[in-house]
């Protein structure tokens, strides 16, 4: 047998069901890797003594014919996720140290199915930023490089520790969340498939908050069917959360390999940006060409409010990440300052010193939107026009089955490049933010390189909870493009 790592989730999961291999021998392949690729700066937490119990306990039930979907798969999870008696920093200082007596429902599942932890991954702080570059233990380095160079690129953001680790195989497979892109830009910009399900679809309890409304959680994945795997276990209704929604999840890996014959997929025009790069637009005229060639009917559509949709979610994410990071006050948990006079002094003191540049930037955005005399202007006028959107979209899906449109703006670039100019790091939102606004589910599948050899992914869209239509979209998508190109392993 090649490498355990080499096995894609679902040859793994079948391996282990077959006994051809241990949860143990694949855990211990995993720590290994996990090891070599220190220079990646993909983990904040690895749980290696964790893994291997949790791995023991797996092949324990294998053995007997027992075990979940995903029974002895070693996964890495996004420190954003709240992990029993596992310190959980979502990137800040301001939460280090910081050890949950409770486990986010989204892990709970995956337990119950038997997956395995390695370790918590590194993001952007609070999960704001588009290259991996806010958190407070350093940037997370892509595993791919250009053509002839050697400048370390973003993995995208600000689930790059996920894209990276899973393009590293340095887990089987990730959890991720995405709040204007997170799940699905990284993924472009590494050559992994990264979904973003429908608003709801799985629970928000235990994550820790940024944008309440527009947060959810989904998976990194090597492959279109790998991210179905994940998903399956990863959603479900939690009555923990207010927002999780009561329907069945279904078995999303059936509806891999259906006929997308006379699927009606939809071309935005607006998604045709102003110096977007050439490559790109010719990736997106191939991936049409690929849904014609499969028998689907190409429809041109218009969403004139796109345009609007950056402002809006730029008004509105902060809003809220301004009143939920309110709760950090370095009274109960996290980060205390050492020196102050009064509460009030150690508040202030506590969060300027626990909160990185750009957190404290969004928070003083949201403050102020939120504020006497602003709230009306901005935020409820946001919110108004984010309605619009909404409306927008379920207008185009009753001519249209999935949107097809690029994934990000540009392939990866290099650490540092855009980090000094807020507005050109929030544009790599441009083209992932719409479908938080509207609640809808989205997916990055990759399907080409560009000139410098380095990865690009294509988007879809569609209706709310119809993940299965985008599944199988994905996965003609994918055979179309058959990706097979893999980062060189610089780094060990």
């Amino acid at each position: 047998m090649s490498d355990i790592t080499d096995l894609s989730l679902a040859d793994l999961r079948d391996a282990l069901k077959a006994k051809k291999v241990s949860s143990l021998e694949a855990t211990n392949a995993y720590l290994a890797n996990i090891e070599k690729a220190k220079a990646l700066n993909a983990f904040v937490t690895v749980t290696a003594d964790r893994a291997r119990d949790m791995a023991k306990a797996s092949d324990a039930k294998l053995a007997k014919g027992e075990g979940g979907a995903i029974e002895g798969a070693p996964l890495g999870i996004k420190d954003l996720f709240c992990t029993e008696g596992v310190q959980t920093t979502a990137g800040s200082h301001i939460l280090e140290g910081f050890i949950p007596p409770y486990e986010s429902s989204v892990t709970a599942n995956l337990w119950r199915d038997g997956a395995v932890m390695l370790g918590k991954l590194n993001m952007d702080e609070f999960a704001m930023g588009s290259s991996n570059e806010t958190s407070y233990f350093g940037p997370v380095i892509n595993p791919w490089r250009a053509k002839g160079g050697n400048a370390p690129l973003t993995p995208g953001g600000s689930s790059g520790g996920s894209s990276t680790s899973v393009a590293a195989h340095l887990c089987a497979a990730a959890t991720a969340t995405d709040t204007g892109g997170s799940i699905r830009q990284p993924a472009s910009l590494t050559a992994t498939v990264g979904v973003k399900p429908t608003y709801g679809r799985c629970s928000r309890w235990g994550i820790v908050a940024f944008a309440s409304s527009l947060d959810q959680a989904g998976p990194i994945a090597r492959d279109t069917r790998d991210a179905a795997i994940m998903l399956r276990s990863m959603a479900g209704h939690d009555p923990k959360d207010s927002t999780s929604v009561n329907r069945p999840v279904p078995d999303y890996e059936k509806s891999l390999g259906a006929s997308v014959k006379g699927l009606r997929i939809g071309v935005p025009k607006e998604y045709r940006l102003d110096g977007m790069p050439a490559e790109i637009e010719k990736l997106w005229a191939q991936g049409i060409a690929w849904f014609r060639d499969a028998g689907c009917k190409i429809v041109d559509i218009s969403l004139p409010l796109t345009k609007y949709a950056l402002p809006v979610y730029y008004i509105v994410a902060p809003a809220e990440a301004s009143s939920n990071l309110a709760r950090y006050d370095g009274v109960r948990y996290g980060h205390r300052a050492k020196e102050f006079s009064d509460v009030q002094s150690m508040y202030a003191n506590s969060r300027a010193e626990g909160f990185g540049k750009e957190v404290q930037r969004r928070i003083m955005i949201g403050t102020y939107v939120l504020s006497a005399g602003y709230y009306d202007a901005y935020y409820i006028k946001a919110q108004k026009v984010r309605k619009r959107i909404l409306d927008e979209f379920n207008d185009a899906f009753k001519k249209v089955d999935l949107i097809l449109t690029p994934s990000s703006p540009s392939a990866a670039f290099a650490l540092g490049e855009k980090s000094d100019d807020p507005v050109q790091m929030y544009l790599n939102d441009v083209f992932t933010v719409t479908a938080n606004l509207a609640g809808l589910p989205g997916a990055s599948v990759p399907a080409g390189l560009d000139a410098k050899g380095l990865p690009l992914g294509l988007q879809l869209i569609a209706k709310p909870f119809d993940e299965e239509t985008m599944f199988k979209g994905m996965f003609a998508l994918e055979q179309a493009a058959g990706f097979r190109a893999r980062p060189e392993a610089w780094w060990g």
